[in-house]
């Protein structure tokens, strides 16, 4: 059967590369890449981190000098014999992946609330003003 093409490709090449687009837009460290969207509102930020596959007990936040870093690691367990036949392809992923996020000093672990559902981390982060400098003031010399 003969698909369709455009600008001489064929529709089936364009589609089993399709699933390479990652790799292309972020370079040969796409899989390690968590997928973030920052939402601003009034009292805060929510940040929502894709980490499809990872469970709850594999994933760490911690905040340090400001910095607020999401780590996730991941081990397949490789069974010594497999029962469905022979791998062909496997794209499942293995290791671990870590980014961090400026959320201020002023930030404390017990302001962050996080929650782990379908897949998706979920991170509420309220803002908070710095400690005001205090204005430098000039004293009059008399005389």
């Amino acid at each position: 059967m003969l698909l369709p093409s455009i600008f001489g490709e064929n529709l089936l090449d364009n589609w089993l590369d399709f699933s390479d687009v990652d790799r292309k837009l972020y370079g040969r460290n796409a899989s390690h890449v968590m997928k973030t969207d920052v939402h601003e509102n009034e009292q805060g930020y929510e940040v929502d981190i894709d980490l499809p596959g990872f469970k709850k007990e594999e994933i760490d936040l911690s905040l340090e000098n400001g910095y607020l870093s999401v780590s996730a690691a991941k081990n397949l367990e490789n069974e010594k014999k497999n029962l469905r036949g022979k791998v062909i392809r496997q794209e499942r992923y293995s290791g671990s992946m870590q980014r961090s996020f400026y959320v201020g000093d002023e930030i404390e672990e017990s302001d962050i609330k996080a929650k782990f559902e379908d897949g998706v981390l979920k991170l509420a982060i309220p803002k908070k003003e710095a400690a005001k400098i205090p204005e430098k003031k000039t004293i009059a010399i008399e005389g």
